[in-house]
C-alpha cells in the first residue's frame, strides 16, 4: 500500500494504517478519502495537495498513522 505525505508539516497517511482518529479504518485507500480532506496536523492542506511518498515512513509501531519525517 502507499503513503502520502503534506507539503507542509510532513503528516503522512499510510492506507495500510489508515487514519482512524479521522474516521478512516487501516486499509483505506488514498483514493477512498474525501477530495476535501485537509491535514489533521496542519489543516491548512487539502488531499489534492499531498505528495505520493511510498515507503517513506512508518511509526515506532509499523503504524504510520500520523508520523512526521522530518
Amino acid at each position: 500500500m502507499s503513503t502520502f505525505r503534506c507539503p507542509v508539516c510532513d503528516y503522512v497517511y499510510d492506507e495500510t494504517a489508515g487514519a482512524p482518529r479521522e474516521g478512516f479504518p487501516p486499509g483505506t485507500a488514498w483514493s477512498d478519502v474525501p477530495d476535501d480532506w485537509a491535514c489533521p496536523d496542519c489543516g491548512v492542506r487539502e488531499k489534492v495537495d499531498f505528495l505520493a511518498a511510498e515507503g517513506e515512513a512508518s511509526g515506532p509501531n509499523g503504524s504510520g498513522e500520523g508520523v512526521s519525517v522530518r
